[in-house]
């Protein structure tokens, strides 16, 4: 059913005035979730995938850039995690619960960003939390998770970092709901990896490693020799790239997996494929002031 965990009170006077009164205890009324799978299961199985579910009529308007789901996609290849989608929808309820039980169903971990109503500040003192009125059920919004009274609480609302207020709330044992606030996605997301690690199939978070490499030959020069490769190293994990640098001298090749030390083994013969040498950034050879000039012709 929802219902506001009682946990949220004893955290909510620190990010607002120390004088005012504790937000009160509301009753909300039963509401089945989506059936799903398993929320016990969710929350020990390992985690190899992940989704992301970036909520907002604003983001699909071209009002905001969403800037959340590349940090999310940052942080899970940094884990080893493979981020297998993105989605943007509007904030339109029958909407967020197809996503989420399907992303549920089908992923390990899934994060949700905005979509859950305004964001508390502290700009305001003196607000009154005890009579009835629109801006006091605007905030309770930001209290009101789904909620299975058959889990731990402290399960549902994991409050990971101790000067933030805001909790992740996890649903079904693998979504987790997070503010659209970049600042607070970003610093919640951080502190939730202490939480994820021992779940990850390399707990000591080597993640995955990209290795870039810088050739003068066109894509299609080099497509006949890098189809052979990725039928090479595609047993090992490795994921082979191409991609064109519009405008410049030079385009890159990728080798992205687990095994960094199969990857060093790579390179001298990559670099003869491909007729090109390992980069540590794309336009590492570029000769001087070459954008410059493309933008000027």
């Amino acid at each position: 059913m929802l219902n506001r965990l009682n946990l949220l009170r004893r955290h909510l006077p620190l990010s607002l005035n120390p004088s005012r009164p504790t937000a009160p205890t509301v009753s909300l009324a039963s509401s089945p979730l989506p059936a799903m799978t398993s929320a016990a299961a969710n929350f020990t199985k390992p985690i190899h995938t992940a989704a992301c579910l970036i909520i907002g009529d604003e983001v699909l308007g071209g009002k905001t850039i969403d800037t959340n789901s590349p940090y999310l996609a940052k942080f899970c290849f940094s884990l080893g995690i493979q981020l297998k989608r993105v989605e943007v929808i509007p904030d339109d309820e029958e909407d967020i619960m197809e996503a989420v039980r399907r992303m549920s169903d089908r992923y390990d971990f899934v994060v949700t960003s905005g979509g859950i109503g305004p964001t508390r500040t502290p700009m305001q003192p003196n607000f009154d939390w005890e009579t009835p009125s629109p801006g006091l059920t605007a905030k309770l919004r930001m209290v009101e998770m789904p909620f299975d009274e058959n889990i731990p609480a402290e399960n549902q609302a994991l409050f990971v970092a101790e000067d933030m207020w805001v909790p992740i709330s996890v649903v079904n044992g693998n979504v987790h709901i997070l503010p659209g606030v970049p600042r607070l996605f970003e610093r919640l997301l951080e502190h939730l990896k202490p939480h994820i690690i021992h779940r990850l199939s390399d707990p000591e978070g080597k993640g995955t490693h990209r290795f870039l490499f810088s050739t003068p030959l066109p894509e299609s020069a080099v497509a006949p020799y890098l189809t052979e490769l990725a039928a090479k190293v595609e047993p090992n994990g490795i994921k082979v790239g191409s991609y064109p640098r519009w405008g410049k001298k030079r385009n890159t090749v990728t080798l992205v997996g687990a095994d960094k030390a199969y990857l060093e083994s790579l390179v001298a013969e990559v670099e003869a494929g491909v007729q090109g040498k390992r980069v540590s950034k794309e336009d590492e050879m570029d000769p001087p002031a070459e954008e410059d000039r493309v933008y000027s012709q």
